[in-house]
């Protein structure tokens, strides 16, 4: 069915919602507007679906998440009464629809006889994570787009373990989903009368209780708290989204209370009015935080996403002036202060794993080899590394330590199976205090990390190119990489590509080849001569082509060097191929 014919079946569909009557009416004159709205359904991958708010096939509405739960239903009743009777719980951010997407989502499930749970109000991702595991439930829901910009939301669906379904379970929900036609026809009981059937439950105090007793669990020195946890001076923003209340309470019950609020951002704002964007990797999202760590001598600057899965934080450099922390240095900082103290404690098993994705630094694999950690790699996208704490903890051939991904997603204890910002920002916290007492920054302990390990840093690039015509130059952009493979960067041989969509490893030198013992995916990876590597990828929510660099060397005047040198030589062959 052609863009034409969709949007003539949404426009003549007798019940279609007042709302969507007038954005299609809005659109009616517009061909390319009704084109990018209907050109294709709206893709439900194997981490759910993200996309922008507004009438037709390809945005998020009423209609396609209906479209996206009746498949999950099916899926789940696939697997008999036991699964429906566990049933799904459902959390949501502070977006625009969030609510009534997430109460349309339950509606759908809960009309095929379905339990649901569904949150009072706005919780974080990890806590929905949580919930699964905290209710025995069979699946799980959060309606998100994490840090996307206002216009979008998104929605992510989690298994039975609390992590995000992994590529196999994934496809059986998209097969589910592909076999539904038309999104427009789906039936609902309404809301009172499932709770009223009891096959909607709203749920809310037991669940953060429960997880705000697994919290103080992750502290490795609860007694720094009382010894220097006053003289610990913290700047938080939670970025206008749903961490306020749950980092707060976390560090108020470990003992830390000298905590300060970014006011303008303590309040869920679906337009996240005060930021260019919502994202604690944006240099940008800190200038509210800088502004209050300034007057009030800040140790530590600490920032959340909406959905409060990714924490950025901010330190004093050796200036006194705050930088902020990539996540690749962030993890390093946690799993050297994990690894360290869990020694120290007797605490460190000597199965100990710790998990990362293809694109984050090379810094934590030789900080965990030094404990005699071992590290594995996973595909980017913390549901990889949710599947293996998964595997780990049914064979035992591993023990779970940490994980983490250089977009700023970190574990620390496994109550919950997707990245924690919540967790996150307690632990750094406590890291400061640690350091603090020893009468050091955490600036100077990073520093002190790679004057002993080495001078890693990464570099991100990104391009954004939106719509049908974007998608088709990332597609053919990564095609003509995987077909005249570079032989070089910045004068750097390139030794070892690695080629995940076939899954294989080529030497270059050698010309031999092996199989990369991961599933398939649009990325490609170049090792180069001197350990450099270079990786890119399509983003798996949006619009984008992505270029990750990582560095190394004994200075960090070489390393810095090395990087641009990379990262520009990249971007230069990159912009010639889109010429």
């Amino acid at each position: 069915m052609s863009w034409t014919d969709k949007y003539e079946l949404w426009e003549k569909h007798t019940n279609l919602d007042d709302e969507m009557k007038q954005l299609l009416q809005a659109m009616s004159e517009d061909d390319k507007a009704k084109e990018e709205a209907f050109y294709k359904n709206l893709e439900f991958g194997t981490g759910g679906m993200r996309g922008e708010i507004g009438a037709g096939t390809n945005r998020m509405n009423v209609y396609t998440v209906r479209k996206a739960s009746e498949g999950l239903a099916k899926y789940i009743a696939s697997f008999g009464e036991e699964a429906k009777n566990r049933g799904v719980a459902i959390a949501y951010d502070c977006r625009h629809k969030s609510p009534e997407f997430a109460m349309e989502a339950a509606k759908t499930i809960a009309s095929h006889g379905i339990q649901t749970y569904v949150f009072e109000s706005l919780r974080p991702t990890p806590v929905l994570s949580f919930a699964v595991r905290y209710l025995n439930a069979f699946s799980g829901i959060v309606v998100t787009a994490s840090h996307n910009p206002p216009e979008y939301n998104g929605y992510k669906v989690y298994g039975p373990d609390g992590s995000q379904l992994p590529p196999q379970e994934a496809d059986e929900v998209i097969a589910k989903v592909d076999e539904v036609e038309n999104e427009l026809t789906i039936e609902v009981a309404s809301k009172e009368e499932l709770i009223e059937k009891g096959l909607i439950k709203m749920i809310s105090e037991p669940v953060d209780s429960a997880y705000l007793q697994q919290l103080k669990t992750i502290t490795l020195h609860p007694e720094l708290a009382e010894e220097i946890g006053d003289k610990v001076k913290v700047v938080f923003t939670p970025l206008h989204g749903t961490a306020n209340l749950p980092v707060r309470q976390g560090l108020e019950a470990l003992g830390y209370k000298n905590v300060h609020v970014v006011k303008e951002q303590e309040v869920p704002d679906p337009n996240f009015s005060t930021v260019q964007s919502p994202n604690p990797e944006e240099h940008a999202a800190f200038e509210l935080a800088i502004r209050d760590g300034k007057e009030i001598d800040a140790d530590l600057l600490i920032a959340t996403d909406p959905d409060a899965d990714r924490l950025g934080i901010a330190v004093k450099n050796e200036h006194g002036e705050y930088v902020i922390l990539t996540g690749n240095q962030t993890g390093a900082l946690f799993l050297h202060y994990l690894l360290s103290e869990r020694k120290q404690l007797g605490l460190l098993p000597n199965n100990g794993v710790m998990l990362k994705t293809i694109v984050t630094s090379e810094f934590g694999r030789a900080i965990a080899d030094s404990f005699g950690v071992k590290t594995v790699d996973t595909l980017t996208g913390f549901k990889f590394i949710g599947e293996k704490i998964k595997q780990y903890e049914e064979t035992g051939e591993y023990t779970f330590q940490f994980g983490y991904e250089e977009s700023y997603g970190s574990l620390i204890a496994d109550f919950a199976r997707d990245k924690d910002a919540v967790q996150a920002a307690i632990m750094a916290v406590e890291i400061c205090a640690f350091y603090k007492k020893k009468g050091l920054t955490i600036y100077e302990a990073l520093m002190g990390l790679y004057e002993k390990y080495g001078y890693y840093l990464e570099g991100l690039r990104s391009l954004t190119l939106k719509g049908k015509d974007g998608a088709e130059q990332i597609a053919n952009l990564l095609a003509t990489f995987r077909a005249e493979p570079p032989t070089e960067f910045a004068g750097l041989t390139v030794n070892v590509t690695e080629d995940y969509n076939k899954q294989e490893k080529v030497n270059v030198q050698t010309g031999e080849t092996s199989t990369i013992q991961l599933p398939t995916s649009n990325v490609l990876k170049y090792f180069l001569e001197d350990g450099s590597w270079v990786c890119m990828r399509p983003s798996g929510t949006e619009p984008k082509v992505k270029f990750y660099f990582g560095v190394q060397s004994n200075t960090l005047a070489e390393s810095e060097q090395k990087l641009e040198s990379i990262a520009t030589d990249v971007m230069e062959k990159v912009n010639q191929l889109l010429k």
